[in-house]
């Protein structure tokens, strides 16, 4: 068992917790009443957190994820469907 070589990879990780937030973020956009879809490309355009509202926590947590991260994982998304 030691003779070979373990693969650690954190990329499975990192897109499970960028969607985690991701969808968080979505559920609060629309508990107020935003169109969660216009709110969140205008933070992805501008990375203006102002998009983004405060319930839920929602703005500290879409800002913690680079959004170089938050593109890559949604391109992935979109282009696996």
């Amino acid at each position: 068992m030691l003779d070979k070589t373990m693969i650690f990879s954190i990329t499975d990780n990192r897109e499970e917790s960028v969607r985690t937030i991701l969808t968080t973020v979505y559920e609060a956009l629309e508990e107020k009443g935003y169109n969660p879809i216009n709110q969140i490309v205008g933070y992805i355009l501008s990375e203006d957190p102002t998009y983004i509202t405060t319930h839920n926590n929602a703005r500290s947590l879409i800002r913690k994820i680079d959004r170089d991260d938050l593109l890559e994982v949604l391109l992935k998304s979109y282009l696996k469907s």
